[in-house]
């Protein structure tokens, strides 16, 4: 279950890579060093969460489970309050990324995968294991390596970024609900 979590909720991952992969001046090799530092994260993350887990009061499963069901919902809400500024202002152009850019994309994306696999550990304590970070860093390399290569062809340029981002959001949101299914399960039995 802590692998199929991890895969779930790396999905947004697809869409990171298709959004880099648009982006002419980004090479696979900066692909591969966000991966790298990424796996770092969740390993840190892991690690990390086993410890805090021991000093929370309460039962973080809840927390995770509203957090990611926020998360997920902020990641689709941001995106059409971003076109919607956008189309006051009247623009209409891309924004073509810059190195510096896709420095801040591979952070954010590797402090997130820290964040989710900070969540499936506390979800899976004391079962979880080092496959828990594995698997979440590897899902993220290899869902966005796919789709860097996959968004350099025309077909796949012309997925509309509101379902990408809509479908990133909905699995975060499907994974809080399943952290909140784990802790209503043990609260039923």
């Amino acid at each position: 279950m802590s692998i199929f979590a991890g895969l779930v909720v790396s999905v947004d991952a697809l869409f990171i890579g298709i959004s880099l992969g648009l982006q002419k001046k980004c090479k696979f090799l900066y692909l591969a060093v966000i991966n790298a530092f990424l796996l770092g994260l969740c390993i840190v993350g892991f690690f990390v969460a086993g410890q805090i887990y021991e000093i929370i009061p309460f039962d973080p499963d809840l927390v995770v489970g509203f957090a990611f069901i926020a998360l997920g919902l902020w990641t689709i809400l941001q995106y059409f309050v971003f076109e919607y500024i956008k189309k006051r202002k009247g623009t209409t152009a891309e924004i073509d990324a810059s190195k510096k850019t896709i420095v801040i994309v591979g952070l954010v994306m590797s402090i997130e995968a820290m964040l989710i696999t900070m969540g499936i550990t506390f979800v899976f304590l004391p079962y979880s294991s080092l496959v828990i970070p594995i698997t979440v860093a590897l899902a993220h390399f290899g869902y966005s390596a796919l789709t860097f290569y996959l968004a350099r062809i025309k077909r796949v340029q012309r997925i509309p970024l509101a379902l990408c981002h809509a479908i990133s959001g909905l699995a975060l949101i499907v994974y809080g609900l399943m952290a909140l299914f784990v802790e209503f399960g043990e609260i039923v039995l």
